[in-house]
């Protein structure tokens, strides 16, 4: 196997659910990086255990990011490597790890990519909708108010759109894109690569029907048809 270089920030994707769902270069990567950076440890110990890997592990996660890039850089800057991992997926998608590569590239510090999963891919390509163009927006803001505006926003885009969204809040957030949106095409993706996987397709108003009837368990992706699609 190859040797990675040394001194280098190595973003590095991760399983989403299955832990089967890691590349080969991701695993040698992990096992031969100094230092595994990762936004929970945790769930990261468990995945590395998972693969019989043992390194030292640090935290870096939105609330202590600026402290955590500073002893990234230190670490890089005196020749180790740095492995960052986000919760599940890609680094720098819906997390921080962002940051690091904009901390990278204007301190001159070395940094490339391990790529693999990411959710919102999957469910797009699950989702039956046009995939030839498309906007990612992320997480939707907490707030009733913000979220609306958040999605009036996007009303009149022609590109399928997905959001990420809580189980707590996904009721909440089908009927603020029905009264946005109205009821356009949609996907609902749930549990993606776990045992309990499940896209279910159809309207807002149906996907919303579905939500209050059964409930919500897991992290969704959202996935909504943009106004060529939806016939506006």
């Amino acid at each position: 196997m190859s040797q990675p270089e040394p001194a280098t920030i190595y973003l590095v994707a991760t399983p989403i659910g299955n832990l089967a769902d890691i590349s080969l270069r991701a695993l040698e990567t992990l096992q031969q990086a100094d230092v595994i950076a990762a936004e929970d440890t945790r769930k990261t110990g468990r995945l590395l255990k998972h693969h019989a890997i043992k390194k030292p592990l640090i935290s870096f996660y939105e609330h202590n990011q600026e402290r955590a890039l500073e002893r990234i850089v230190s670490l890089v800057r005196g020749g180790q490597s740095v492995a960052l991992v986000t919760t599940a997926g890609t680094p720098g998608i819906a997390d921080p790890g962002f940051v690091v590569v904009r901390r990278a590239i204007a301190e001159g510090v070395p940094i490339t990519m391990v790529p693999g999963a990411t959710a919102f891919v999957m469910a797009l390509v699950l989702s039956g909708l046009a995939t030839h163009s498309f906007v990612f927006r992320g997480f939707t803001p907490r707030k009733a108010g913000a979220r609306r505006r958040f999605f009036e926003a996007d009303r009149n885009l022609s590109y399928t759109l997905l959001y990420y969204e809580s189980p707590h809040r996904l009721a909440a957030s089908l009927e603020d894109a029905l009264a946005v949106f109205g009821d356009r095409p949609a996907a609902l993706a749930n549990d993606l690569t776990k045992l309990y996987e499940a896209v279910d397709r159809g309207r807002l108003s149906e996907l919303l029907a579905q939500i209050r009837d059964d409930g919500a368990r897991g992290e969704y992706v959202l996935v909504i048809a943009g106004t060529d699609e939806a016939g506006l």
